[in-house]
């Protein structure tokens, strides 16, 4: 009960602040781009739009939730309560991992994919993996210009590796690096795809640990001293 009111309140935060209302305008652009390619590209097409962006919104706007909770003082408000720091995470990968699948859903319905449920698979794997990355950076900071900062470092070791696997440009073993997984199932690729689930959600149970740490010390000195 208290994680489905969580859920809710985190949803309805992000609407209040205009997510779901950028989402929606890019999402009708993206579909427009979509249509106007020729029908031999949109799958591909939309597969490194699906990855490049809705899968990845969490490392964009985390840094923005998490100033504006801190600045509201919502945060002292879940130190006071039962809430546990597993559940406030759990909760944000939730969240932006829904919103994620809708665009998604929708891109991948408009461009005609034969493989929508791996798509869907692969855009909820890598929208957990970037906001616990992006929860694990924006922990630490104070001002946006911090996060935007701080998380250079982070796109760089996501998005570059992603780029040589696109264009078939790197070792073999970049096929098993946990952001190529994601993209690989959102291009519908399966090729040894229980071993690859595996050693993401792997990644995953690690990522999730290190963040409820950098949570807990962010809880803990909220407002600038130690509770």
């Amino acid at each position: 009960m208290r994680m489905g009111h969580l859920i809710s309140w985190d949803m309805r935060f992000q609407v209040k602040y205009g997510f779901y209302f950028v989402y929606g305008v890019v999402t009708v652009l993206y579909v427009i781009v979509l249509s106007a390619l020729p029908v031999s590209w949109r799958e591909k097409a939309a597969a490194v739009m699906i990855f490049s962006d809705p899968a990845a919104m969490g490392l964009f706007f985390m840094g923005a939730v998490i100033l504006l909770e801190k600045n509201q003082r919502v945060v002292d408000a879940f130190i006071t309560s039962p809430l546990k720091v597993g559940e406030y995470i759990i909760s944000k990968v939730i969240s932006f991992g829904f919103m994620a699948l809708v665009v998604a859903l929708a891109l991948s319905i408009a461009a005609g994919s034969a493989h929508i449920l791996l798509i869907l698979v692969g855009t909820a794997l890598s929208s957990a993996m970037f906001t616990l990355l992006a929860m694990i950076v924006a922990s630490g900071i104070n001002s946006l210009n911090q996060f935007l900062i701080a998380v250079i470092p982070v796109e760089i070791i996501c998005f570059v590796p992603s780029l040589f696997y696109l264009f078939d440009a790197g070792p073999e073993f970049l096929t098993y690096y946990p952001v190529n997984i994601c993209m690989g199932m959102i291009m519908g690729q399966t090729d040894n795809i229980l071993l690859k689930t595996f050693l993401t959600v792997f990644v995953l149970y690690l990522l999730f640990r290190i963040a409820g740490r950098r949570v807990a010390k962010m809880w803990r000195y909220t407002g600038g001293i130690k509770l």
